[in-house]
């Protein structure tokens, strides 16, 4: 089998049906398209152009300096995690993933990725503020 190469490109260069192709698999993923036809459609694409370039056009997105995944200790009693999701939602974050372990001891670990372009605070005043959450025991950066 012949080896698969690939191409990084800036975006200022990607021939244009490559970017409504990335736009009709946006529109897919988001539900603001039913199908791959009404996804085209949007992107103003013809079906077949989608059909042909869906799997080979991707985007990439370099080391995201505005991502960053925090570590918590939280102890177990109902409602806490969800706490602390609303108040990142409140100081403008944007969760990309949570995870939380089965608690043991008393306490659960839990780790959230969160995009911290829209957030006015900074990380000692966000941290801050978590703090204040009922059942936050230790807030650490993995990165």
């Amino acid at each position: 089998m012949k080896e698969r190469k690939f191409y990084l490109i800036e975006e200022d260069v990607v021939p244009e049906i490559f970017i409504k192709v990335l736009q009709a698999k946006r529109y897919l993923a988001t539900g603001k398209a039913k199908n791959a036809s009404h996804a085209a459609e949007l992107a103003e694409l013809s079906r077949s152009a989608f059909y042909k370039y869906k799997d080979k056009v991707m985007e990439y997105r370099m080391h995201d300096s505005a991502v960053v995944t925090l570590y918590f200790s939280l102890e177990d009693i109902p409602g806490v995690l969800s706490t602390v999701i609303n108040q990142l939602y409140e100081c403008g974050a944007n969760i990309l993933t949570v995870n939380q372990n089965i608690p043991s001891d008393g306490a659960a670990p839990a780790t959230i990725s969160i995009r911290t372009t829209n957030m006015t605070l900074e990380e000692d005043e966000l941290f801050e503020c978590l703090y204040k959450c009922k059942g936050v025991i230790r807030i650490s950066r993995i990165s």
